[in-house]
């Protein structure tokens, strides 16, 4: 593997990284289901793009590098599909999405 190849590669691990460490402070750090489940899925859905990709770069063989791309799309469509499972069930036990509260003059 080139020099070249292996810095892209460590890059996209890099930015795959600091993608779920954002997704993770979005978790801690927001005030509703609502908030967290956006920061949990748009983060860790793309963290986890950068990390296959950069993974794929490091493959031993072509199989293997399509193996890794093809988990990407699964993970896309599982985790869509829980994160609106539990944003349904948080409607319908009637949590209410967070408003900012506004101070009156």
């Amino acid at each position: 593997m080139t020099v070249v190849l292996e810095g892209i590669s460590a890059l996209l691990l890099i930015v795959g990284a600091g993608f779920y460490l954002a997704g993770t402070v979005g978790l801690l750090r927001f005030p509703d289901v609502y908030t967290r489940l956006h920061a949990l899925t748009k983060a860790d859905n793309l963290g986890l793009g950068c990390v296959v990709l950069g993974l794929a770069l490091q493959a031993e063989s072509l199989p293997a590098a399509l193996k890794l791309l093809l988990i990407w799309p699964l993970v896309l469509i599982a985790s869509a599909t829980v994160s609106y499972a539990i944003a349904r069930r948080a409607d319908r036990l009637g949590i209410t999405p967070w408003t900012r509260k506004v101070d009156k003059p």
